[in-house]
C-alpha cells in the first residue's frame, strides 16, 4: 500500500513535470497503457488554454502524463485533421476514444454516418456519448423524464445501423440521467454489440445508487470507463458529492477495476478527476424526487437508505475540493495535484 509520503512525493514530481513547459529536460513517465484521460478531467487547464498562444492539447497532455489512452472530440471530417490526429496518437502508442455526437432525428443520420466514418479513419477504438444532464436539476416531472428518455432511445435506434455499418462501438455514459437498471434494460432491448456503456464510476451515486449496484447492472454492456473516486458529506438539503484523488474516497477502486479487467484485461480507464466545487444532491427536497415514479421510474427506499448509510459512515478524510475564491494559478495547481495523486495511485495499486 502506498504511503502518504509516496503519494505527495509523486504528486510533486508529476506536477513539476507538467509545470516545466515546452523544452523540459525530463522525459515523460513510463506509460500506463490502459489508463487514459478524459477532457472533463482537465477543466481548469482547458480554460487556461483558451485564447492563449497555444491552445490546450489533450492528446499531448495525456502523453506527457504517461497515459496510454486519450478521450477527445472528433476533429471533424477534414482528411488532413483526421490524418494529423491519427499520426499523433499512433506516434505516442496511445489508444483513442472520440466524442462524435449522435443523431437527434432522421435528418441527422447522414452527418452521424460521416462522423463515424471519420472516427474510424482516426483509429478510434470506440465512441463516447453523454446524452443527458443532471436529471434532478433539468427535469421537473416524470413526463419530462419519460419524453427525454424516449428521445435518447430513438437517437440510438437511428445510430445503431450506422455503427454496425462501420463496425464502431458507442459507449453511452451513465451521466446522471438514468438509474443503472433503466439503462441496462434499454441496452438489453437494443441488443447490439456496437452499443454499450462508457461506465462512470461515481455518477449514479447522485441517483441514490451504490457503486457496486451500478457496476453489477452495467458491467455486461461496458466498453470503457471514466475512473474516479468520490467523497460525500451532508449539507442542509441533502449531500455533497465530489471527485477526489483515487484512493481518497469511499469507492472500492481496486475491486471495481479488478471486476472490469475480468471482463476485459485491456479495458480503457479514462481518469476523470474533475476539480471543482462539490455537487449538491438535494435528496431532502421535493424537486429531487419529482422524476421518480413507482410505475415508470422507481427509486426504492432501500437504495436511499444505503446512500444515507454511505454518507453517514464515510466522513471525508480532508475538506472536499473547492475552487471558488481561488486564484487561477491556485486552481490549476490543485487540479494538477489531484490528477498527479490519482495517476500515482494507479501506478502503485492498479498495475
Amino acid at each position: 500500500m502506498m504511503t502518504r509520503r509516496q503519494i505527495l512525493g509523486a504528486a510533486g514530481a508529476a506536477s513539476a513535470w507538467m509545470a516545466a513547459g515546452p523544452g523540459r529536460a525530463q522525459t515523460p513517465p513510463k506509460q500506463l497503457s490502459n489508463l487514459g484521460g478524459a477532457p472533463a478531467g482537465f477543466p481548469i487547464r482547458m480554460r487556461a488554454g483558451r485564447g492563449g498562444a497555444k491552445p490546450f492539447d489533450v492528446v499531448e497532455h495525456c502523453h506527457n502524463l504517461g497515459l496510454g489512452v486519450v478521450e477527445t472530440r472528433l476533429p471533424g471530417t477534414d482528411p488532413e485533421a483526421i490524418k494529423t490526429l491519427r499520426q499523433k496518437v499512433e506516434g505516442y502508442h496511445m489508444r483513442l476514444i472520440l466524442d462524435a455526437g449522435y443523431p437527434r432525428d432522421e435528418a441527422g443520420v447522414a452527418a452521424f454516418d460521416a462522423a463515424v466514418k471519420a472516427a474510424s479513419e482516426c483509429g478510434a477504438i470506440s465512441l463516447h456519448a453523454a446524452m443527458t444532464g443532471r436529471r434532478y436539476e433539468d427535469m421537473n416531472t416524470v413526463e419530462a423524464f419519460r419524453q427525454n428518455f424516449e428521445r435518447c432511445q430513438k437517437s440510438i435506434a437511428l445510430a445503431e445501423p450506422v455503427l454496425r455499418k462501420h463496425r464502431m462501438r458507442l459507449g453511452i455514459e451513465n451521466h446522471k440521467g438514468w438509474r443503472s437498471a433503466e439503462q441496462a434494460a434499454w441496452l438489453k432491448r437494443v441488443s447490439s454489440e456496437w452499443v454499450g456503456v462508457h461506465l462512470d464510476f461515481g455518477n449514479n451515486v447522485s441517483l441514490c445508487e451504490e457503486p457496486a449496484l451500478t457496476l453489477r447492472n452495467l458491467l455486461p454492456y461496458t466498453f470503457a470507463c471514466h475512473i474516479k473516486d468520490m467523497a460525500v458529506e451532508w449539507y442542509e438539503e441533502g449531500f455533497l458529492l465530489s471527485e477526489v484523488p483515487l484512493g481518497e474516497g469511499f469507492l472500492d477502486i481496486k475491486g471495481m477495476v479488478a471486476t472490469l479487467r475480468k471482463k476485459d484485461p485491456n479495458m480503457a480507464l479514462d481518469l476523470e478527476m474533475i476539480t471543482r466545487d462539490p455537487l449538491k444532491i438535494p435528496v431532502f427536497t421535493e424537486k429531487y424526487w419529482v422524476t421518480f415514479d413507482d410505475a415508470y421510474s422507481p427509486l426504492p427506499g432501500r437504495d436511499f437508505a444505503k446512500i444515507v448509510a454511505i454518507v453517514n459512515t464515510n466522513k471525508p478524510s480532508r475538506p472536499l475540493p473547492r475552487v471558488t475564491g481561488m486564484s487561477p494559478e491556485a486552481q490549476l495547481k490543485l487540479e494538477d495535484d489531484c490528477i498527479s495523486k490519482s495517476i500515482e495511485y494507479a501506478r502503485q495499486i492498479l498495475t
